[in-house]
């Protein structure tokens, strides 16, 4: 459910035919990334709507050597959120609903809800506080919670900007918009997407979740601790996240949904416009983004152990979608590798070198504020001990690996930092996009 911004990177060679791929090497990529335990789950590439590639590592349940296939379902976390703005960009086009309409017209006790509509919410311009952060989460997220005990929660919180005034994502959003799609059609969550989405495009792996069973095709997820996999036995109750995180389906399930949604088959034109309009900081359900000049817009999501990332680029009718359920390399950097592979015939396996060691006083010479003309982010690097630290302002922040006196690389977020301390320099790569940065 939590937001990861997912940061640009390059395909490579973008214009080559789906069919001239070298599928032996993109097999090769995924033995290279489970044999070092990067990552573990399953991928799917489409091109003008068939699928081209498909691919499953690791396993769905490891103490009943149960492995993955591309059946297997996981949870999609946050990609929910596409599913849920066509939900309710379908009911606007029915005149249903009103991107103007206020929230107090469903739910008056929420704070500013007079002053809130629905395309804040839809945008997460409402300022009201995400509740995934608040200080007790881990414990009630895990147990059965009703419409009531989440709405008593968000009463109590105070907002944390006036609506409209920024873009900053919040789970509650989409919570809220859940609510009022069950209010409108006298339905759950669960039997509007069922009628609405699941049903109209046949989608057989495709659900609101449930407890996980492995015995039936569905993985659990896992974190790695000292090269162990470990499974995460906390699972979310998805009546805590319904509307913002709680489907499960699988990639190739994840690539019908967006190739139709983007072939105008679920919402209209005008809807589908409005969805891709990011000049606010983010669309209705969508984020975008630029690669190698071409515009794709997709979501990523993040519950539990589950980490996953979709998207889709419309000018090319390319969508692709990776689900992890044990997650070291990034979604947005597995992904980057898969697309590097597929379209670039000079294209190298990664290798999973072993970190150095430093001291923290050695790590001082890396230490300040860096700036870019042509980055959105800030990015001040700290330290935390002998770790080195990078925080892009108004983005992620991720520890970094040294791997010699200039190079350190963040698996988590896919990117490369070189630093060239007497010039005040450093470059950052993004997954093939390299950035001037100068020190302050």
């Amino acid at each position: 459910m939590k937001n990861k911004i997912i940061i640009p990177f390059l395909l490579i060679s973008i214009g080559i035919a789906a069919q001239s791929f070298d599928k032996v090497k993109l097999d090769s990529l995924f033995t290279v990334i489970d044999q070092n335990n990067k990552g573990m789950g399953s991928i799917s590439i489409f091109q003008n709507g068939k699928e081209v590639y498909a691919n499953s590592i690791g396993y769905a349940d490891i103490e009943k050597d149960i492995k993955p296939n591309k059946n297997t379902k996981y949870r999609i976390g946050s990609i929910t959120k596409t599913f849920t703005a066509t939900l309710i960009m379908q009911l606007v086009d029915e005149k249903k609903l009103s991107l103007d309409t206020h929230l107090s017209a469903y739910f008056p006790e929420v704070s500013n809800a007079s002053r809130i509509t629905i395309e804040h919410l839809l945008r997460h311009r409402s300022g009201l506080f995400n509740l995934t952060e608040d200080k007790d989460f881990l414990n009630w997220m895990i147990l059965p919670n009703t419409r009531e005990q989440m709405l008593g929660r968000l009463v109590k919180k105070n907002v944390s900007f006036e609506p409209g005034a920024k873009t900053r994502y919040s789970n509650t959003n989409y919570l809220l918009l859940s609510y009022i799609a069950e209010e409108i059609e006298g339905k759950t969550y669960a039997e509007i997407l069922h009628a609405r989405i699941i049903k109209p495009l046949g989608l057989k792996r495709t659900a609101y979740g449930k407890k996980i069973n492995s015995k039936n095709n569905e993985a659990l997820s896992y974190l790695l601790k000292e090269d162990n996999w470990v499974m995460v036995k906390n699972e979310t109750h998805m009546s805590v996240p319904i509307g913002a995180g709680a489907i499960v389906s699988t990639p190739t399930e994840l690539n019908v949904f967006y190739e139709n949604l983007f072939s105008g088959r679920l919402v209209t034109k005008i809807s589908l416009d409005k969805m891709m309009d990011i000049s606010k900081g983010m669309g209705i359900g969508l984020s975008g983004e630029t690669f190698f000049n071409k515009q794709a817009y997709g979501h990523n999501g993040g519950i539990d152990g589950f980490q996953s990332l979709t998207l889709y680029l419309p000018e090319e009718k390319i969508g692709v979608s990776y689900i992890g359920n044990g997650v070291v390399m990034s979604p947005n950097n597995f992904i980057n590798n898969v697309l590097d592979s597929y379209y670039n015939n000079n294209y190298q396996l990664p290798k999973f070198e072993k970190a150095l060691k430093f001291t923290t006083e050695e790590l001082d010479q890396y230490l300040g504020v860096y700036i870019s003309e042509s980055f959105p982010f800030q990015i001040t690097i700290s330290k935390d001990d002998t770790v080195l630290i990078a925080d892009a302002k108004d983005g992620p922040t991720f520890p970094l690996k040294g791997y010699s006196n200039n190079k350190f690389i963040s698996d988590r977020a896919g990117a490369a930092l070189f630093f060239y301390p007497a010039k005040d320099k450093m470059v950052l790569e993004l997954n093939g996009n390299k950035v001037n940065f100068k020190r302050k």
